[in-house]
This record gives C-alpha cells, sequence and structure tokens, in this order.
C-alpha cells in the first residue's frame, strides 16, 4: 500500500453524468471544501463513453437528462451518444472539473472511523508501465456517482450451443470497432431499449436485422427534434427556454406515469393504437408488441421518429417472438422448431446490478451489508455516515433526481459546519417503518439483483416516491435536521 497522504474534505466517485454534476455543485454551494473525483477508466463520461454500440443514444430527452444549470443547445431533443458525451466533457472543462479527476484511480474500499469521523478509501491506481498499485486517500464525505451496473461485464444467458456457432456473439456493453455487420444476418436478442436501439441502426446497412425477443415491450415514437423547443429557443433567451421547455417535459411525464397508474388499461391501449399506425393494420402487434405486464410495470421504450417502425416497414428488419432452444452452426434454434439464420448475434440481454460500483464498506470495522440498509431520501443509508449515491429516477431522467441529490448533499455538508458537526448519520427509531424493495420493476435486470438492493421504507423519509416535483420540496427545502438524521 502507497499513502499518498491526502486528504479531501468530499471524494467523489465516477467522472460520469453524475460525478461531473457533484462537481460543478461542490464547486459552487460549498467554496472552499476541497475535493477529488476518483476514476477508474481513463477518461471522461461513464455511461456515454463505455457504451459504443451502434446508434447509441438516450431514452430520455436532453431538456431533462442534461443538467440544470447548463441549458442543452443543439437541435435534437433524444441526442445520440457523442453528442451527450461531448455535453458532460464541455461542462466539466467550461467550470475546471476536468482538473479535480484522478484517472485510472478505481476504488476497492472505504472504512470508516467513528473516532477520526472520516473516511479511509483503499484504491486500486493503474500505473504507466501497466501495472497497478494500491493507494489511499481519506476524506470527510463520500459521494458515490459511480453508476447502478457493472461496468466490466453486461449479464448474458447461458445459452446452450453457444460454441457451436460459427459467426461472432457480442454484447453491446462490449462493442468494438472492428464488428463488420454490412450486408449480413444479424440477430439482436432483447427487447429493450438497446435492443430497440440496435435494431434499426444496424438495418441501414446490414442484409437483415431480427430482433429476437422472449416477451414484448411497450414501444413509444416521439420526434427526434422538439419543434416547440426549437421555435422557444429562436424566441427567448437560452436559459428561460431551457426551463420552460425543462418543465413541461417534466409535467407532461409525470403526468403520463400517473396516468398509466391509474388507467392501465387507457394507455395501453393508446400506446398499442400508435404501434398499428405506425405498422399498419395487417402487422401482428398483438404477438410482437403487446406486453403481458401493465405499462411503467417495466422502463417504455423510446423510438426517436419511429425509426424501429420504419425497418420493420421496409423489411429490413423484423420482429420474432419465441423462446431460445439453443444455438446452433448457422444461428439460432427456437423451441416452436424453427431456426433463425444468422451471421452476428448480439446480445442485448440486458445489465448486471451492483452497488456502489463493488465497492466494500465497513464502519468502524463492521461489514456493511447493503442488502440490509435502509434508503434515506433515495440518496443516503441508515447506520452509514457521511456517505451519499447519486441514483436516478426510474421512471423519468436519471439527472433530474441527481441534480436534487448534489444541491442536498451541499445543504447538508454547509449545515454541518454552521453547527460544527463532523458526523451525520440516518437512523430508524420508528418501528412502524416496514422493508419495501427499492425498486419496483418487474424488468429481469431488476429482479435478477433485487435482493442485494438497499431497501426502501414504508413512511418518509425512508419511502422513494418518485416524483421529481415532491422531491423538489423535500430535497430542495425541507428541513436537514429532520429528527432522522443524527449529527454528532
Amino acid at each position: 500500500m502507497t499513502d499518498t497522504s491526502e486528504h479531501f474534505d468530499v471524494l467523489i466517485v465516477g467522472a460520469g453524468l453524475s460525478g461531473i454534476g457533484a462537481g460543478f455543485h461542490l464547486q459552487q454551494k460549498c467554496p472552499g471544501k476541497s475535493f477529488v473525483i476518483l476514476e477508474g477508466r481513463d477518461c471522461i463520461g461513464g455511461t456515454w463513453d463505455l457504451f459504443r454500440y451502434p446508434g447509441i443514444r438516450s431514452d430520455s430527452d436532453m431538456f431533462t437528462l442534461g443538467y440544470s444549470f447548463k441549458p442543452w443547445v443543439e437541435a435534437k431533443a433524444i441526442a445520440d451518444g457523442p453528442r451527450i458525451l461531448n455535453y458532460v466533457r464541455e461542462t466539466a472543462a467550461e467550470n475546471g472539473i476536468d482538473r479535480k479527476i484522478r484517472f485510472h484511480h478505481r476504488v476497492k474500499r472505504a472504512s470508516w472511523s467513528t473516532p477520526e469521523a472520516r473516511w479511509s478509501v483503499e484504491v486500486e491506481r493503474t500505473t504507466g508501465e501497466g501495472g497497478t498499485e494500491l493507494v489511499r486517500f481519506t476524506c470527510n464525505f463520500l459521494f458515490m456517482c459511480s453508476g447502478y451496473y457493472r461496468y466490466e461485464e453486461g449479464y448474458t444467458p447461458e445459452f446452450a450451443g453457444r460454441d457451436d456457432f460459427a459467426g461472432r456473439i457480442v454484447h453491446p456493453q462490449k462493442w468494438t470497432d472492428d464488428i463488420d455487420y454490412a450486408g449480413k444476418r444479424v440477430v439482436v436478442i432483447g427487447s429493450g431499449a438497446t435492443a430497440v436501439t440496435l435494431v434499426p441502426e444496424m438495418a441501414k446497412t446490414a442484409g437483415h436485422v431480427t430482433m429476437l425477443q422472449r416477451s414484448p415491450t411497450y414501444v413509444v415514437a416521439r420526434p427526434a427534434e422538439d419543434p416547440v423547443a426549437n421555435k422557444l429557443r429562436a424566441k427567448l433567451p437560452s436559459k428561460l427556454a431551457y426551463h420552460l421547455i425543462r418543465w413541461r417535459n417534466v409535467g407532461w411525464g409525470m403526468f403520463f406515469f400517473q396516468l398509466s397508474k391509474r388507467k392501465p388499461a387507457k394507455v395501453k391501449d393508446m400506446i398499442l393504437g400508435g404501434v398499428r399506425m405506425a405498422l399498419g393494420p395487417d402487422y401482428d402487434v398483438a404477438t410482437h408488441f403487446t406486453p403481458r405486464y401493465n405499462p411503467w410495470d417495466q422502463r417504455l421504450c423510446l423510438v426517436p421518429d419511429g425509426d424501429l417502425f420504419k425497418a420493420i416497414r421496409d423489411k429490413r428488419a423484423s420482429v420474432v417472438t419465441s423462446e431460445i432452444d439453443h444455438f446452433t452452426k448457422g444461428g439460432i434454434k427456437l423451441k416452436d422448431g424453427s431456426e433463425l439464420e444468422a451471421d452476428i448475434i448480439v446480445t442485448a440481454t440486458g445489465l448486471v446490478l451492483q452497488v456502489l460500483g463493488g465497492m466494500q464498506v465497513d464502519v468502524d470495522g463492521r461489514a456493511v451489508d447493503f442488502a440490509r440498509t435502509l434508503n434515506y431520501k433515495g440518496m443516503m443509508y441508515s447506520d452509514v455516515p457521511n456517505m451519499a449515491s447519486a441514483f436516478g429516477y426510474t421512471n423519468a431522467s436519471w439527472t433530474l433526481k441527481c441534480d436534487l441529490t448534489c444541491e442536498y448533499v451541499c445543504r447538508l455538508i454547509n449545515y454541518m459546519d454552521r453547527h460544527g458537526y463532523r458526523q451525520c448519520v440516518a437512523h430508524n427509531v420508528d418501528p412502524g417503518v416496514t422493508e419495501l424493495p427499492s425498486l419496483d420493476f418487474s424488468s429481469g435486470y431488476v429482479q435478477r439483483s433485487i435482493a442485494k438492493m438497499p431497501k426502501q421504507g414504508s413512511k418518509r423519509p425512508w419511502r422513494l416516491y418518485q416524483n421529481y416535483a415532491l422531491d423538489i420540496v423535500t430535497l430542495r427545502y425541507g428541513k436537514v435536521d429532520d429528527g432522522v438524521m443524527r449529527y454528532s
């Protein structure tokens, strides 16, 4: 272990969308506080640099996925990965946050000492020779912005006969530039956001692309450009236009989510009506685009300008709904007896969720099992001092909640400074609070990992309402000393 002898008031983990936002808020609202951002990879961007597959884009509009403090100024509201990556890096450079980042620093373990009121953080640093060494940082407050899934590997089920396939098999999370699919037969396994992004993009040059799904997902078309937003931006100051559009989109999103929960049959008919309009009366919408669950029991899939539907209409892509029996030398044998021929198989089968980037945590020598903790206000964990985590909404843009989390962390730090406190820890003393799953989604990637995730409680401040307007009231204006957070 090489001790760097470096101490910071706040240590941020992760230089993605959330980490850069955290750095900005700390800089603006906690002036004088020292902080550093530790990033395991070699560049800024997180998700938007990691994923390189064809067509990579956001499935949220950039007026809500963008930062509250930096207007999105490009014409497309549904932006591709490179444009989002440029936006994040531009934000970091404009505010000098890029100079606060230590690349090739992967956090492995964090240990809290109550007598010292500080974290000791063990970090694996990659050296110039390609080796690694362990270094240590200390900090008063640890802010985790490391995302919610494992960067090293995505989820791929065990497929019988996988080794028999003569072509190439690739997971989108491991996409490389040498994958040539021009003129080839491609099968994309999956029906989520990644699959509906890949299929129309690959279909532009592939011989044919088949989206093979075990069950359908709700798919909604939306214009890539927002004409009302572009008109407003042409007539109003950029910041005013941005916030008007942002609130309009937030309001519409909240209304649509609540409508989905209250009148699921009505929303289902509306979504499927749009699909029938896009694909024509002869297409089998019941088989390929009608899920077995209600809208927003899982995330909806967004297709900008209906690109997936257009690829299907043009016969460049098709959808097959069936279960896989086994892989063959030339493709995939299905349980209904049919076979899909393929030169390339893309396993768009999901992510592997993990808590705090897989970091080990102990408090005064006691290992923390986060599955046994309660989530406080969607950002902190019961009986874990001076630590917060940026975790976005499941039913709206990720950054909306992360922005509010950053603001709250700054309020918390400033409150502690004003009163001379060194430690804050959320502790539940209400026996009436019952544990609930932290994510109320039936999606496979959630259900596979939900047992390892922190729980939410049945009452405030342990309850996650997934409601931006309510969180503004609670996190921006609510009391920091609420009787649950203990200071010492």
